[in-house]
């Protein structure tokens, strides 16, 4: 099992910059390996939607409402992944969640979150 702790969430006025980080922690022996990692964020009565995700190997993608806005980045020795948002919108407002995708064996997939950690832009 993975268990995945965010941080790094709080206040900013619109067009302002914010991080958020997240690390996984393999909390048995069981954890293969540790594959995509992501950030997908909700606000109340909506869904939670993917913002960006990034393979072990780096491939990334993001949502179309944050292109050019927002880069994810993963440090795989630590199992740590970033999310550097910048030209921060009120629409950004939400609580972002952090997913990670590992392999208890090379054929067992599995999924963990985090709890969440709150980001409001404010106008």
């Amino acid at each position: 099992q993975v268990q995945v702790v965010e941080s790094g969430g709080g206040l900013v006025q619109a067009g302002g910059s914010l991080r958020l980080s997240c690390v996984a922690s393999k909390t048995g022996s069981s954890v293969y390996s540790i594959n995509t990692m992501g950030w997908h964020r909700q606000t109340p009565g909506n869904q939670r939607e993917l913002v960006a995700e990034i393979s072990s190997s780096g491939h990334t993608t993001y949502a179309d409402s944050v292109k050019g806005r927002v880069n994810i980045s993963r440090d795989n020795a630590k199992n740590t992944v970033h999310l550097q948002m910048k030209s921060m919108k009120p629409e950004d407002t939400a609580v972002y969640y952090c997913r990670v995708n590992y392999k208890d064996t090379p054929t067992v997939s599995r999924e963990d979150w985090g709890r969440g950690t709150e980001v409001t832009v404010s106008s």
